[in-house]
């Protein structure tokens, strides 16, 4: 899938703005801006919490001139379940709510006139959709009759509405449908093979190859091939360049369809116990993040996201994970220009109950049904970020229960798919199992694990860290002979709440647990990452361990440092992003 650009012959009408909105059964409309999350927009409780499908309307004008050109409608993500309708006809539906999709509606707009575009949006949530979750109905005396609760078993806010920005675009009859680029190392040059997809018949094809000013390297006349690049300049954390990709098609001479994108050329290999990026051992630097902040929930926010890859910079990190789930294309597009390498992670997550009696693998649950939707989950997400140099390795899910003996096979065709759609990067899955228990660990290429000691086991108790963190890091690599990163460990910290001796919910807890754990890594030469939960605080359900939202960001929700950040700042900066113990 091609993120929409303008060029010669292709142009885009953002729709991002005030729409008119309403809940499923209502008669009136109010006013919410798109793209943001609903649910803290109002003074209405209600629709904070509201489960169930909304409505989204929009009329746009457009013009005479798009009659000689497909027309297409993209929605960048909306959670969970969609239906776009154009002039009461319906054009596409989705299923899913981090991934973006779209459809061609030339045939139904009403060309220099006004036209209605209705979204419907429906946040419910099931087993067989990512991430799961069910709606139950409690029948008891306590409870009016019919009583709803939306249950999930992930520690984020099921935040809702249309996320991403809503594009209107056009392209010729005959368009470049899709653009597959594959990098390799040859010596001091590049290598980018590439396959050119098209919607059409045409005369000539013209493939060309930029630097960063502008000055052509390589081209070809091919649709698909090899171009070399001399002395390449390549893509890494740190040091990041990329290319210009054009392609112009043409037709009895004339220019049909133009489309460019950025790409870097880079490696990604495992080799034994390191992670490598064009053959150096790479260190991963940074955080599990969400896409979270005040008001505006998971809607795009262009402010937020330049200040977070500035506090990232700041801090010293060089990558991230999508924790839960894929983040929009600005902030990938983000990632390519910053140099930040990116874990990019389906949004399988929830996927346990946290009790081996109460399995979640199993018929009603996540079955045949859920596993078709997370290859569909996989191929989109694939298909979406294939060429972003900053993406340098798939996670297929987030502390599944992988100690049920049903998750093996679940699992291994899951691996095997997202193997199968992209060889060129290796894959992991984020697990909280033991490394005793887990049944998948050893169809991944990396082994990530979230631990929490001090904090959920032996709570308060920071003295316990170094032995058991040590102990079970190496009991996993001596399982599974793979890099490890410690994907997780952190402390919710209250800013402001201060303890010394360190106590649970101060600053200073936070900045000793953090130490405590970093300590012990560098003694651990195969492990080849640490990323901190999380990189700011963000909400989450209402309950009694949670004082609005997870508290263990580095950074407060407003993107201010906690103490524990200037520690992590110090340390950070000393250690290079190519290090090998």
């Amino acid at each position: 899938m091609l993120f929409p650009i303008e060029t010669e012959t292709r142009e885009v009408k953002d729709l991002s703005g005030i729409w008119d909105f309403k809940r499923d059964g209502e008669d009136s409309f109010i006013l919410m801006p798109v793209p943001a999350s609903y649910n803290d927009i109002t003074q209405d409780i209600t629709l904070r919490d509201y489960v169930g499908k909304v409505w989204y309307r929009k009329r746009v004008f457009i013009p005479n001139i798009w009659k000689e050109k497909r027309v297409f409608i993209r929605i960048g993500s909306a959670a969970h379940f969609s239906e776009v309708y154009v002039n009461n006809v319906k054009a596409i539906e989705h299923r899913g709510g981090f991934l973006p999709f779209e459809g061609e509606i030339s045939s139904l707009i009403k060309y220099g006139e006004e036209n209605e575009i209705l979204i419907s949006v429906d946040n419910t949530l099931s087993w067989d959709i990512l991430p799961p979750g069910e709606l139950k109905i409690i029948n008891d005396e306590m409870h009016p009759k019919g009583y709803k609760v939306l249950e999930y078993y992930f520690d984020f806010f099921n935040y809702s509405g249309i996320h991403r920005p809503v594009l209107l675009y056009t392209t010729p009859i005959t368009y470049i449908k899709d653009i597959k680029v594959e990098t390799d190392i040859k010596g001091n040059d590049g290598l980018v093979r590439y396959k050119v997809s098209l919607e059409g018949e045409i005369d000539r094809i013209i493939v060309n190859l930029k630097d960063e000013s502008g000055n052509l390297v390589a081209s070809s006349n091919s649709f698909n091939g090899v171009l070399e690049v001399k002395n390449a300049n390549l893509w890494e954390p740190g040091n990041p360049y990329l290319y210009t990709f054009e392609v112009k098609i043409f037709s009895d001479k004339k220019l049909v369809d133009c489309y460019r994108l950025e790409i870097g050329i880079r490696t990604i290999r495992i080799d034994g116990k390191r992670f490598l990026i064009n053959n150096k051992p790479f260190y991963f630097k940074g955080f599990s993040k969400h896409e979270d902040s005040d008001i505006r929930g998971k809607g795009l926010d262009h402010v937020i996201n330049i200040k977070d890859f500035n506090l990232l910079k700041w801090i010293g990190a060089n990558s991230f994970r999508t924790s839960h789930y894929p983040y929009s294309d600005e902030v990938l597009f983000l990632a390519d220009k910053y140099g930040i390498a990116v874990i990019e992670e389906a949004p399988a997550v929830g996927m346990n109950l946290w009790n081996p009696e109460n399995k979640v693998f199993r018929k009603g649950r996540i079955d045949e049904r859920t596993l078709e939707h997370h290859l569909q989950v996989i191929k989109e997400m694939i298909d979406r970020d294939k060429n972003h140099p900053s993406v340098v390795m798939w996670s297929v899910a987030n502390e599944a229960a992988t100690f049920e003996e049903e998750a093996e096979e679940y699992f291994k065709k899951v691996i095997e798919e997202t193997k199968k759609l992209d060889p060129t990067r290796p894959v992991t899955l984020v697990e909280s199992t033991s490394y005793k228990d887990t049944k998948v660990s050893k169809y991944v290429d990396v082994i990530c694990v979230n631990r929490y000691y001090s904090w959920y086991t032996d709570s308060g108790n920071l003295d316990i860290i170094e032995y058991q963190l040590e102990k079970e890091l190496r009991n996993w690599y001596e399982k599974f002979g793979k890099p490890i990163i410690l994907s997780e460990f952190g402390a919710d910290t209250i800013a402001g709440f201060h303890s010394d001796p360190p106590l649970m919910f101060t600053e200073e807890y936070q900045w000793e647990m953090l130490r405590r754990f970093m300590e012990t890594l560098d003694r651990l030469d195969f492990v080849v990452g640490e990323h901190i939960w999380n990189f700011a605080d963000f909400m989450t359900k209402q309950e009694v361990r949670r004082v609005l939202g997870n508290r263990k960001g580095i950074f407060t929700r407003q993107r201010q440092p906690k103490m524990a950040a200037h520690f992590v700042r110090e340390r950070w900066k000393k250690i290079p992003d190519f290090w090998e113990k």
